[in-house]
């Protein structure tokens, strides 16, 4: 019996991105569905249910991915509200890629220093990576400061973080580089989660800043967030700090995928969210 993953993709034609991931990650035929949406998700997740026995919907599985986060949270519950055992199925959530890639750049931050009782600031952080980032981070024992150049844009986000992983980031406005000094004092780590070709921080601040010596940008689109570095950087050591880029991430990130594409048809029933996704960092990493 084929393993089956139902893609589910808000989007009107669903992500080859996210296809090519998981036939790269398991043997397996891929339905994929766009243009879904919480109102019309239940008769594809049926589908999956009643079409085999409680014992073989083990090979059964179902990715939600697309470009809005928003959108398939929403696809997200109703699918969880919509499976019960024993006809459920293990189901995996990385719109736009966000949980993967939050791992992959916190997993590699924290691989290089303890996080627990140290300051991290995400710039631009209020976006689906930077929240998960931050919530990890705050998992890991760190005191988090999201940036946005706008204060309610930052709060609301601040919020939204605190609602899901039971913790709360502080808030900072950064307009530009006069902004950062103080943000950044006492920091050990910087995340850069920035929109693409969008400069976040110069290379004078973060090579000459004195606690810092963490510094990850996940911008691969010159100019890149975190000015004087390279995308391909994997922890490259530079002026006392290690540096990570966007590419240097990717790596990890793209194992982290294809790993938890395998785990949804190990075990019945998982639902691979950020913590999940974020669990199975240390074994891609390997």
């Amino acid at each position: 019996m084929r393993k089956i993953l139902l893609g589910l993709d808000s989007d009107p034609q669903p992500s080859v991105f996210d296809a090519v991931t998981a036939l790269d990650s398991v043997d397996c035929v891929m339905l994929r569905h766009g243009g879904v949406t919480a109102e019309n998700v239940t008769g594809l997740v049926h589908g999956c249910m009643f079409t085999r026995s409680p014992k073989d919907l083990s090979g059964t599985a179902i990715f939600i991915g697309g470009s809005s986060v928003e959108d398939a949270g929403k696809i997200l519950k109703k699918v969880t509200e919509t499976l019960w055992p024993p006809l459920n199925v293990s189901v995996m959530f990385d719109p736009n890629g966000c949980n993967t890639t939050s791992a992959a750049a916190v997993y590699n931050m924290a691989s290089c220093r303890n996080m627990d009782g140290k300051k991290v600031v995400i710039l631009s952080g209020t976006g689906p990576v930077g929240q998960r980032s931050a919530g990890l981070f705050l998992n890991l024992g760190a005191s988090v400061t999201i940036t946005s150049r706008n204060m309610d844009k930052a709060r609301a986000a601040a919020l939204a973080i605190g609602e899901r992983f039971g913790k709360t980031p502080e808030c900072a406005v950064m307009r530009g580089d006069q902004d950062i000094p103080p943000i950044l004092d006492g920091t050990v780590a910087v995340l850069c989660c920035g929109a693409a070709g969008v400069r976040l921080i110069s290379e004078k601040l973060w090579r000459e800043h004195p606690t810092l010596e963490v510094v990850a940008d996940l911008n691969a689109v010159p100019p890149l967030g975190a000015e004087g570095t390279e995308a391909v950087w994997r922890a490259r050591e530079v002026d006392g700090k290690i540096v990570f880029g966007a590419i240097g991430i990717g790596g990890l990130k793209m194992k982290i995928h294809h790993l938890a594409i395998a785990k949804l048809f190990e075990e019945k029933g998982i639902l691979l969210d950020t913590e999940g996704i974020y669990a199975l960092a240390q074994e891609a990493a390997k």
